[in-house]
């Protein structure tokens, strides 16, 4: 058994247990949801890293640390991982919360009752499978509580868990109350957290309120006593409302010039490199893409990805070409050899794609693009649009929806043709970005579906010799990339303002920032 205790790794300084003031931040969409379970956007992640904490949880810096979990073993073969409890863990209510709470939490999190958009990433727990295909009762996932304070996962096959229980999937959901109040559960007075933080106030399309929770096991060393979430999806807005003394913290920054923001702001301004893609996903499920990987290519070469880095993005992106972005921890490159052609080379070979696929500028292709309300997303619909436009004649429509219906229409894939796609990475490996590419993954919005794909997967995941499982992953990004089931624009960076007084901020790959490891220079009275 390898022993694990990570406390040495929880970057806290040593902060006075009175928490004083409140922080401000912007955070970009309306949360779909704070059910931690069926929430899959990354406004409602950040908002619930303040109100849960799973078994194991990340520092200011992005590294493991603990979370419920003061330690753990693993067993030599990697299948079972033991979990001891910190000792008088409580509920943001003051109540107890014990191991039983936990593996009912995991089997809640799997039920396929529940609707967990991301159960599918704890797929490696034993009977998981089953359970998530309602093939096998949730009390049948090998999730146990041998006391009060230990909780043993048995695994299918070797997996990063220590990675996995960081995700909101796998945070610690109070089930009985879930079931006892169904939706109301997620409501100001009902929610029962055992983060940092827990809920006040919920103004929807305007703020959610948290204020310090004094039953957090780490609650002295929390320093500020409310947080502010407020909606901003209009990142133009967003600045404005920093300029105004509105926000401390933005989610982002508008599309502009980099070196006239950098001289507006100065050290406010924080871009770092971050491990997400943007990329454009394409519906296979139906035409004029279904059957179609000629025309699919064709539209992927027809972009030039140098222009949008250059002139729509302007914040240190990276162009992409490839799914999973440089610098994730055990990733090998797997660009693919066109992405070394002049851009001239790679349009001529477009164009001979198009007519071979049956299109001409006198029977062109239309097409729509789908995208969130965003008008970043606007900007590179309308940049590709005419790229495809003057390389190939393409007719394209550009149709702005509500997150939501976007979500909504997205997975459905009856209307959707072209859509707006982007993963941030759940955590630092290669499988965080493959794995959604899965037959049957609820996140598979493309229906892209490859049997030898999925067997490639497969094989990285029961493989614990690091090189063979990188080249096994290479393998299946190079199969995903050849098919272009999606046309990767560009590798990430995250893009803040963050007001002096705010101290603490530290940029991580992961773009986490939960505001335990924050504090207020200037804090007054709450």
């Amino acid at each position: 058994m390898r022993l694990f205790a990570l406390a040495g790794l929880l970057a806290l300084a040593p902060f006075a247990a009175t928490a004083t003031g409140t922080l401000e931040r912007g955070n970009g969409p309306e949360p779909d949801s704070l059910d931690a379970h069926r929430a899959q956007s990354l406004s409602a992640f950040s908002v619930l890293r303040d109100l849960y904490e799973g078994l194991v949880t990340e520092d200011a810096d992005g590294r493991l640390a603990p979370g419920l979990a003061e330690t753990w073993a693993v067993s030599d073969d990697a299948r079972t991982w033991t979990f001891r409890l910190r000792a008088d863990l409580r509920w943001s209510d003051g109540e107890p919360l014990t191991a039983d709470q936990v593996v009912a939490s995991f089997r809640r999190a799997l039920d396929p009752a529940t609707l967990a958009p991301y159960a599918n990433l704890l797929d490696p727990i034993a009977g998981a499978h089953d359970v998530i295909a309602g093939r096998a009762p949730p009390d049948s996932l090998g999730v146990a509580a041998p006391d009060a304070r230990t909780v043993v996962f048995r695994l299918e096959r070797a997996a990063p868990l220590s990675k996995l229980l960081t995700l909101p999937v796998a945070f610690v959901v109070d089930a009985e109350a879930a079931t006892r109040h169904g939706a109301r559960h997620t409501r100001p007075g009902v929610l029962r957290g055992n983060g940092a933080y827990r809920l006040f106030d919920w103004r929807p399309q305007t703020a959610i309120t948290l204020e310090r929770n004094p039953h957090y096991h780490g609650a002295a060393d929390v320093p500020i006593a409310r947080v502010r979430f407020h909606v901003t999806e209009d990142a133009a807005s967003e600045m404005k409302r920093y300029l105004a003394g509105d926000l401390d913290l933005t989610e982002s920054v508008p599309a502009g010039n980099l070196e006239r923001l950098r001289a507006r702001f100065g050290d406010e301004l924080v871009i770092a490199p971050m491990l997400g893609t943007y990329w454009l996903g394409l519906n296979l499920r139906r035409p004029p893409f279904r059957d179609a990987p000629e025309l699919r290519e064709a539209l992927s070469l027809a972009i030039d990805r140098e222009i949008l880095v250059r002139h729509v993005t302007g914040f240190g992106e990276a162009p992409a070409f490839a799914i999973v972005p440089p610098g994730t921890d055990g990733h090998r490159d797997a660009t693919p050899a066109w992405a070394g052609w002049t851009q001239g080379q790679r349009e001529a070979r477009a164009r001979e794609l198009y007519a071979r696929a049956g299109y001409t500028r006198e029977r062109p292709l239309e097409v729509e693009i789908r995208y969130n309300t965003s008008p970043q997303h606007r900007r590179l619909a309308l940049a590709v649009a005419a790229m495809w436009r003057d390389v190939l004649g393409v007719r394209t429509r550009q149709v702005n929806e509500e997150w939501k219906v976007f979500v909504v229409n997205r997975r459905a894939g009856r209307i959707t043709q072209v859509f707006r796609g982007t993963w941030i990475a759940d955590y630092d490996d290669p499988m965080s970005f493959l794995a959604t590419f899965r037959r049957g993954s609820p996140l598979n919005a493309t229906g892209f579906d490859d049997p030898a794909f999925d067997v490639l997967l497969d094989h990285a995941a029961q493989e614990t010799d690091p090189m063979r499982r990188a080249n096994l992953l290479r393998e299946a990004e190079t199969r995903l990339i050849d098919a272009h089931a999606v046309i990767p624009l560009y590798c990430y960076t995250s893009k803040r303002l963050v007001r002096p007084r705010v101290e603490g901020f530290r940029p991580n790959p992961l773009d986490r920032h939960p505001t335990r490891f924050l504090r207020l220079a200037d804090a007054g009275a709450p």
